[in-house]
């Protein structure tokens, strides 16, 4: 039997470890949210990411106006997607005002989150809706 020094050994396990992890940062990229439809949300997805593609039904504000909640139907059902202040305020610096986004459709990527017993998809970046 052939028995490798310690040393060698711990080489070997670093360089793989090293090699592992720049695979990771690489394809991390290239990782995208999965697209599914409203009635497949459930609460075992909460913090999931996810991609939905639906019709623009209602926009409300919230009473302080820190957020706007948009009323999301693809057929399935709805949902909410939230959008907080900061990330409206982006939008609507590339001449985007959200209230334009009633009865169109849109897809967005977003996470998803239960609030008062009802799930909610929150944008976190404005990059991440497109109107379709």
């Amino acid at each position: 039997m052939v028995f490798m020094e310690d040393e060698k050994i711990f080489k070997i396990v670093i360089f793989i470890a090293l090699v592992g992890l720049i695979g990771m940062i690489i394809s991390a990229g290239s990782i995208t949210p999965r697209e599914i439809k409203i009635k497949e949300i459930n609460r075992g997805m909460i913090d999931e990411k996810v991609t939905v593609t639906g019709l623009v039904e209602e926009i409300k504000n919230s009473r302080t106006g820190k957020a706007s909640f948009i009323t999301l139907n693809d057929g399935t059902g709805k949902i909410t997607i939230v959008i907080f202040q900061s990330v409206k305020n982006e939008i609507e610096r590339s001449n985007l005002p959200i209230e334009m986004l009633k009865y169109r459709k849109i897809k967005i990527t977003g996470k998803i989150t239960e609030y008062k017993g009802s799930m909610e998809i929150i944008l976190e970046e404005p990059q991440n809706l497109k109107i379709l």
